[in-house]
């Protein structure tokens, strides 16, 4: 059963493989979150469901899978992906910053799972379209959700030299951001900055030459601030947390998968402040990693965090 989209059930998408994405430590997910079958999960970050397809699994088939996701792309594929199974499932549009109001869309008022990766999609990643990448050129977008918010290229081409800097420094932790902003300034006096290729050539002449050489290429942590700022990922995931954590029943279990270091920090900062007062039980005294053996299958799960906490009382 599929619901909550508006969509022909009998949907099956397009001809792109769903497969694109692979699912980061899906093993010791689905061990941290002990689900029982029969209950009630939610994968606060769909994407392609490779998670939910497993958390399936384990709910059985009286159980209640919940997908919240973003992206009208991926739900769509991940409907796709999930059709076949018996269980019943409902697939909604939104962030789980507001999985309290989705939840009581469905009246449900608690659950015993819910997971949170926080990583993009080879899918979106891969698609120029988006802009999320460098590695062809494509629109300064970035959005999750295209239908809403403001674009990369909206914050490039108006934010002040000092609030781009603020962005970069801080979500990017580039320790050139002055440099940076200082360059994107000139150049959209200029022209209009609009493309992925544009925006990287202007960081790559911005940073003095040796930089450019190092392990990544050095237009990722602004990359990556400009879409953390663009889709608000910070301010989600610290109102989500508490939100999701009073989401669940006792005893239920919210697992989370972090990509760099402020989102890790967020998190353990949550999951620490709740043990201390007695609410919940941390399951991961230091996060968990992918294995050498999943890194070498799958080189972006080498950044990848994954911590959980269990409510208590």
């Amino acid at each position: 059963m599929l619901d909550g989209l508006g969509l022909d059930s009998r949907f099956r998408g397009n001809d792109m493989d769903t497969n694109l994405h692979i699912s980061v430590m899906p093993k010791e997910a689905l061990e941290l979150l002990a689900l029982p079958s029969g209950g009630v999960a939610v994968d606060g970050t769909l994407g392609l469901a490779g998670h939910s397809l497993l958390m399936a699994q384990a709910l059985g088939p009286r159980g209640h899978l919940i997908g919240i996701d973003r992206d009208n792309a991926s739900l769509k594929l991940a409907q796709k992906k999930l059709a076949p199974l018996e269980l019943k499932i409902d697939l909604l549009k939104g962030t789980f910053g507001s999985i309290d109001s989705l939840l009581a869309s469905l009246k449900v008022s608690v659950v015993d799972g819910i997971l949170l990766d926080l990583g993009i999609s080879s899918f979106q990643l891969d698609n120029e379209a988006r802009g999320f990448a460098f590695k062809s050129d494509g629109p300064l977008d970035m959005r999750m959700d295209q239908e809403s918010g403001a674009t990369a290229a909206e914050l490039i081409n108006t934010l002040k030299k000092d609030q781009l800097e603020k962005i970069i420094s801080e979500f990017g932790e580039e320790r050139f951001a002055r440099r940076i902003a200082a360059a994107i300034v000139m150049q959209r006096s200029k022209a209009k900055i609009t493309s992925t290729k544009n925006l990287a050539d202007i960081i790559l002449r911005a940073l003095p030459h040796g930089y450019t050489r190092g392990r990544i290429h050095p237009a990722t942590r602004t990359f990556q601030a400009l879409r953390i700022a663009v889709n608000e990922e910070l301010e989600t995931l610290s109102l989500g947390l508490e939100k999701c954590f009073r989401m669940l029943k006792s005893g239920g279990r919210l697992c989370v998968i972090s990509f760099h270091s402020l989102e890790d920090r967020l998190v353990k900062t949550k999951f620490k402040s709740w043990g201390l007062m007695k609410e919940g039980a941390v399951l991961t005294k230091r996060p968990l990693v992918a294995s050498d053996e999943e890194c070498e299958q799958n080189p972006r799960s080498r950044s990848a965090k994954m911590r959980a906490i269990e409510r208590i009382g």
